[in-house]
């Protein structure tokens, strides 16, 4: 079964930069979506952003849009997440996921069954 393994998060002030990894293994069949998650105490967890692994495709919830960069390596078992210009909104437990199948609702969770664990980013102002 795929693994997913994130990493990068910690402390940021507001303005400032984080950069998060996320590494899939133990998989025989390549990722098709792989994507970053994020759950605020007390709220609902919310997509982030997606790429397409072939393609390269990206896909940015509006709030995130022109801060935060999603990348795959060569290899296609990495994700990054480049985040810049920090809010203290943008405080959460974030989460690498992935999916192997085609789906139109690429920012919700329903279509992806791998998940990592959780990193936590906290931005103060």
């Amino acid at each position: 079964q795929m693994r997913l393994a994130e990493s990068g998060g910690g402390a940021a002030q507001t303005g400032g930069s984080l950069r998060l990894s996320c590494v899939a293994s133990g998989y025989s069949d390549h990722p098709y979506y792989m994507a970053w998650f994020r759950q605020a105490p007390g709220k609902e967890r919310e997509g982030v952003a997606t790429i397409q692994t072939h393609s390269e495709s990206t896909y940015y919830r509006d709030s995130v849009k022109g801060r935060f960069a999603i990348s795959i390596n060569d290899a296609r078992d990495t994700s990054y997440l480049e985040m810049n210009n920090l809010k203290p909104d943008d405080s959460a437990m974030y989460y690498c996921s992935a999916s192997l199948e085609f789906t139109w609702d690429v920012l919700l969770e329903d279509p992806y069954p791998f998940w990592g664990r959780g990193t936590q980013v906290t931005v103060s102002s």
